[in-house]
């Protein structure tokens, strides 16, 4: 059985987004992205919302030459391999291989599919992983603290809710990021 892992950039306030929608600041460097890819590697398939899904569709057509650093390459291949679903009510069609729609955001679904996979899956975006969270779907939160302060934004973990943690490992980078990696309590 597969584990839904929720794995998020975010400000050291909390956010992955600031007040105004950017997320530039949470750029990370090649350390960091490296270290990101081998977190990503064993993923067999992606969970998104349509805005997540539609700010990552990007690596589909991401140059991969060998003018690109070698870092954004491979996660490209890797992006490009996994399968990916995306929840949404208003997407009619996708712009990348290896990817479907889904209507609504069902848990008896999500269950069901982690019931079936070897592989571990990823959910990718604040309100999704929140609704994930919510339903006692997520076993793992990775969270990956930047070094800035946004002051407001879009929140990394949902409000309302209470959940026990264990902490399974904590990585900090020269960037001076900090990779969190929490199993949740059942």
């Amino acid at each position: 059985m597969g584990k839904l892992i929720y794995a998020a950039l975010a400000s050291l306030d909390g956010y992955v987004e600031d007040e105004e929608g950017k997320f530039d600041w949470a750029a990370p460097d090649a350390e960091l992205h490296a270290y990101v890819n081998e977190l990503e590697r064993p993923i067999g398939t992606y969970l998104y919302g349509r805005r997540m899904y539609e700010t990552m569709a990007g690596w589909e057509t991401m140059d991969t030459g060998p003018e690109q650093e070698p870092v954004m390459r491979e996660y490209a291949e890797i992006w490009r391999a996994t399968e990916k679903i995306v929840y949404s009510r208003t997407l009619d069609r996708v712009r990348s291989e290896r990817t479907h729609i889904e209507q609504a955001f069902e848990p008896a679904d999500v269950r069901r599919l982690k019931a079936g996979r070897e592989q571990d899956l990823a959910i990718g975006g604040a309100e999704l992983a929140g609704e994930a969270i919510r339903a006692g779907l997520v076993d793992e939160i990775h969270l990956l603290a930047m070094p800035v302060l946004v002051g407001g934004g879009k929140p990394a973990l949902p409000s309302g809710v209470r959940l026990g943690l264990e902490l399974r490992g904590a990585r900090p980078f020269d960037s001076g990021a900090v990779h969190l990696r929490y199993r949740v309590r059942s």
